[in-house]
C-alpha cells in the first residue's frame, strides 16, 4: 500500500518516516474555564486531512496511529494518586468506527481505565464547520450510564469552541463525577 501522506510504499497507512517526521506530538494546554484544562497534541491545521479520515473506511487505521503517537505516550507517562477512568465523548459508530473510542483505548495504563459506551449524545447534530452560536443553540443533550462518584478524563478528537466538552462535564458533575481534565487529539491554535 502507499502512505497517505507521502505516497511511499508502506506496510502501514502512514509510513514510519512520516510518523516520525510529520506526526511528532507536541503538548498544548488550554484553560477552558477556571481551573479546567484541555490538553491536545497537535494543531488542527497540521492534521486537518488526517482528521477528515474519520469520514472514510480507512480512518480507524489513521486514528490508531495518531492515538499511539500521542495518547499512548501520554498514558505511559501519566501518574495519579489512584486509578481514574477515561470517557470518550459520544463514542458512536456512525462511520463504521468511533474515533473517540480508538483514542481512549490508547490511554489504557495502570492509572487510566477507558470505559466505553457510557457518555452518549441524544441530539445527533453535526458541529463540523458550525459557529459557537449554532453549537450553543443545539446542545448534544448527553446522557451518562456509567460508574458514579469517580474521577474521569474526557476524551475527544478535536476541540474548537469547547462547547461539547463543557456540556459533557456539566452532565457528569450532576452524576457526582469529577472531571479532572479533557484530552483531545488536536485543537485550533490559530
Amino acid at each position: 500500500m502507499l502512505c497517505i501522506t507521502c505516497n511511499s510504499i508502506s506496510l502501514q497507512i502512514i509510513c514510519k518516516t512520516c510518523q516520525k517526521q510529520l506526526l511528532a506530538a507536541n503538548f498544548y494546554k488550554k484553560e477552558l474555564e477556571k481551573d479546567f484544562f484541555i490538553y491536545s497534541f497537535y494543531d488542527y491545521k497540521d492534521l486537518e486531512d488526517l482528521i477528515q479520515s474519520k469520514y472514510h473506511f480507512y480512518g480507524d487505521r489513521v486514528f490508531n496511529i495518531l492515538g499511539k503517537l500521542s495518547f499512548k505516550k501520554f498514558a505511559d507517562n501519566f501518574e495519579f494518586t489512584h486509578p481514574i477512568l477515561a470517557l470518550p465523548i459520544d463514542d458512536h459508530t456512525r462511520h463504521d468506527f468511533s474515533q473517540t473510542a480508538i483514542l481512549a483505548k490508547h490511554l489504557k495504563s495502570s492509572f487510566i481505565k477507558p470505559i466505553f459506551n457510557t457518555l452518549k449524545a441524544t441530539n445527533i447534530v453535526k458541529y463540523a464547520g458550525k459557529n459557537l452560536e449554532f453549537r450553543q443553540k443545539n446542545p448534544r443533550k448527553f446522557t451518562y450510564s456509567g460508574v458514579k462518584n469517580c474521577d474521569v478524563i474526557l476524551v475527544d478528537d478535536v476541540i474548537t469552541t469547547g462547547t461539547t466538552i463543557l456540556e459533557a462535564k456539566k452532565i457528569l458533575k450532576k452524576q457526582g463525577i469529577n472531571v479532572l481534565f479533557a484530552i483531545t487529539l488536536c485543537c485550533f491554535l490559530s
